[in-house]
């Protein structure tokens, strides 16, 4: 590779570097380049760019950037997945498990989340929650359940007070039917 290229990829990286609060790092190490696509196309899904580096370059690229926490999971072939804005990180560390659990190949080394330091254990706990649509929608159901509930207490009165003027209006209808 030309000196010129590098800094071109160097550039790119320090780029994606200081515009991605998320990351998580992989060895790719033994992966076809079928598994490698079909991995990629999976993230792409999920709002992630999963890109094998090579670590010199993405050391200098972590110094420029300021992201000196990358530094230390560089080691060994490198694959990085770079969420982007609006990504879902809970589905891409789903995902990458995924991949290391079906090709026993793929080991996570461990990631940036929201700008702090994760380990692999903790890409491992990421990929057991909820995806944000699940949470979500588990957000709205505790939020309408209690809701629902107090829209029925006030509405009982109201419907009590139908009932017993429906009541009264049948029984004085039945009083003059009789008379």
């Amino acid at each position: 590779m030309l000196r010129s290229q590098k800094e071109i990829v160097i550039a790119e990286l320090v780029e994606r570097l200081r515009s991605t609060q998320t990351l998580i790092v992989a060895d790719y190490r033994g992966l076809t380049m079928k598994q490698l696509d079909a991995l990629r196309s999976r993230l792409l899904e999920h709002g992630a760019k999963f890109s094998v580096v090579k670590n010199t370059l993405t050391r200098r690229a972590a110094e420029a950037a300021g992201a000196d926490q990358l530094l230390a999971l560089l080691e060994g072939p490198t694959a990085i997945a770079f969420l982007e804005a609006g990504g879902d990180p809970v589905a891409v560390a789903k995902a990458l498990q995924e991949a290391a659990r079906t090709t026993r190949v793929l080991a996570l080394r461990g990631g940036i989340l929201e700008g702090k330091t994760i380990s692999d254990e903790d890409v491992r706990n990421l990929a057991t929650l909820p995806t944000v649509e699940v949470l979500q929608a588990q957000l709205v159901g505790a939020i309408a359940g209690p809701l629902t509930t107090v829209v029925g207490l006030f509405a009982a009165p109201m419907r009590d007070l139908v009932g017993v003027l429906d009541a009264r209006i049948n029984q004085l209808q039945e009083q003059g039917q009789e008379a």
